[in-house]
């Protein structure tokens, strides 16, 4: 066990060059999915280690619950500084369950709320507010999607603006958006560490469904155009109610990419340029961490397992 219990609590400061990096060189679904993978492995591995640190920490407790023979010396030589580190691991991962179940409590929170907040309307793919303050997002709802949207937005915009309005908005609901930012969210709560990832998706999921749109509609410009006077409109209003789902991400850089050329979906890069490079330090960092996890995990296991008594 020794200091490979210690290496998943740190490893996601490997992935810090490739969030930045996936922005700007891979497309934004492979950026998407590249980040969301990474972010999730290493939140379940330094959250693990938190608990086996944990385990560490309880048997050397007055009066614990464990066995007796957890909290023999063999046990507390597996961990390195086991009296600093396996306390302080307890008051950790009681934060850490306490801040995911509460990004996850309020995510289903809102969903609900928004979805009674829609009843009485039309079962449309799109609802329309009557409301004088200019927001769209796309709000899901399992086996019924649909695209809220407001009377101000709506009169803001031209037709073909609005066009690629909803094609974005159908583009987060076929991507299944809300999940990985859900997904980033939860990792960024576990790790600190993983904080710059969950950006980075906030603003590649945008990315992907700004794509997906300019596809649908077949101009990127007229796409930019309606992000541009979306964003305009909009600014001074309340936060979407599903912000995970509805982040506006940064719309200059945005509107910059889609009056660019369009991302290559299938190119790799190449290791010998720098986002290659960060991808396979990310991948690295990630394998590490997840054999180091691995191998904490079964070499605790067997120490308890020698030290219970049958």
């Amino acid at each position: 066990m020794g200091v490979f219990v210690f290496l998943p609590l740190v490893l996601p400061l490997t992935a810090w060059p490739v969030a930045r990096l996936a922005e700007q060189h891979l497309h934004p679904r492979t950026a998407t999915w590249l980040l969301t993978g990474v972010a999730a492995v290493l939140a379940v591995c330094s959250t693990l280690c938190l608990a086996l640190l944990m385990v560490v920490g309880t048997a050397q407790l007055p009066g614990n619950p464990l066995p007796d023979g957890w909290s023999d010396p063999e046990v507390r030589e597996a961990v390195p500084y086991d009296e600093v580190a396996g306390k302080a691991a307890i008051p950790a991962l009681l934060a850490v369950i306490t801040s995911c179940w509460s990004a996850a409590w309020r995510h289903r929170r809102v969903r609900k709320a928004s979805g009674r907040a829609l009843r009485g309307l039309p079962a449309t793919s799109v609802a329309v507010l009557p409301d004088a303050m200019p927001y769209a997002y796309a709000l899901p709802g399992g086996r019924r999607d649909r695209i809220v949207v407001s009377t101000g937005m709506l009169a803001a915009l031209s037709s073909r603006e609005r066009r690629a309005l909803f094609a974005h908005e159908r583009a987060h609901l076929a991507g299944r958006h809300h999940r990985f930012l859900l997904a980033v969210q939860l990792a960024a709560r576990a790790n600190p560490f993983l904080r710059p990832l969950r950006s980075a998706v906030t603003f590649t999921a945008e990315r992907w469904a700004d794509e997906d749109a300019a596809r649908a509609v077949g101009s990127r410009r007229m796409v930019a155009v309606a992000i541009g006077r979306a964003a305009l409109i909009s600014r001074g209003s309340p936060l979407a109610t599903l912000a995970s789902v509805a982040a506006a991400g940064p719309v200059p850089r945005r509107v910059a990419a889609l009056l660019g050329p369009a991302p290559h979906a299938h190119r790799w890069p190449s290791l010998f340029t720098a986002v290659g490079l960060a991808t396979w330090c990310a991948a690295a960092g990630t394998a590490v961490s997840a054999l180091s996890s691995a191998n904490s995990a079964v070499t605790l296991f067997v120490i308890l397992h020698a030290a219970t008594p049958l």
